[in-house]
């Protein structure tokens, strides 16, 4: 490796964001430690670049086993530069006919995953007193829809806890940026997505076409993966990178448009909200 590579931890590296991400870094000269779930996806990932892709079984809803993992990758390969959390899903369903296990395993693996990570790696960084953190968040962190209410959920709750860490972790030379990606061309809305059953027909004309738009646009959508992860490398190399970073015009749009819109609720409340002071 060249002075200035890096090595890379990045989470979920079998498909999407993490897959363009991993091989981009690769082919940027980095080195990539990626998780995946099975053996197989582990040693086709090894096999796209021998010596520099390595791959490690890890399910990150397993919390107990992330510092075990973090353990194993600092002792065998060294300190990581770059920890992204990509590893997760999406949850369909309006909120009244999902169940409480659906919204638990979509915060287990969306949220409180990606948090062990993050609490596995930091004391390598912060003894280094260098480190950059990447947390793959949504516009879903920013806007809300019908039908997404456990996902958007969770990408808030990863937005807020990122900022957060970004500013307890600024004076150790620790930069946390969340990155929000609008539409891509990723299987967030195919094979990856988790339904809820439908079972209350009173939310049929306002649910009904949304599920079925999703379904008929996913592979369609506009933002091309392979430039979101070259907009990441960028991010990785910048002196002072955002604490918030969107990809994609339509994240863009929708997320201006939503603080636009409270901005306008604010002001349109002013006396009331300023109404509670001493």
């Amino acid at each position: 490796m060249t002075t200035l590579s890096k090595t890379f931890f990045i989470t979920g590296v079998g498909s999407g964001f993490g897959a363009a991400l991993a091989q981009a870094a690769l082919a940027a000269g980095h080195r990539v430690v990626g998780t995946l779930r099975n053996e197989a996806a582990r040693a086709a990932f090894e096999a796209t670049c021998p010596g520099r892709a390595h791959g490690r079984l890890f399910d990150v809803s397993d919390f107990q086993a992330a510092d075990g993992v973090a353990a194993d990758v600092l002792a065998n390969m060294g300190p990581v530069d770059v920890l992204v959390n990509n590893a997760g899903y999406g949850h369909e369903g309006v909120l009244e006919e999902s169940s409480m296990e659906e919204l638990r395993r979509q915060f287990d693996v969306n949220v409180f995953g990606a948090v062990a990570v993050i609490k596995a790696f930091l004391p390598s960084m912060r003894e280094r007193r260098q480190g950059r953190i990447i947390n793959i968040t949504s516009m879903g962190g920013f806007i809300t829809m019908p039908g997404i209410a456990y996902y958007g959920g969770s990408k808030f709750a990863l937005e807020g806890i990122s900022e957060a860490l970004g500013k307890e972790v600024a004076p150790f030379g620790i930069h946390v940026t969340a990155v929000a990606p609008g539409s891509f061309r990723t299987d967030w809305a195919g094979r990856s997505m988790v339904r809820s059953e439908r079972s209350i027909a009173d939310y049929d004309a306002l649910f009904d076409p949304i599920r079925a738009t999703r379904a008929a646009r996913s592979g369609q959508q506009p933002g091309d993966p392979a430039k979101a992860a070259q907009a990441i490398l960028t991010l990785t190399a910048m002196a002072q990178p955002p604490a918030h970073l969107l990809l994609g015009s339509d994240a863009l749009g929708l997320v201006r448009d939503k603080l636009t819109s409270l901005a306008r609720e604010f002001d349109a409340n002013e006396a009331l909200t300023r109404s509670t002071d001493g």
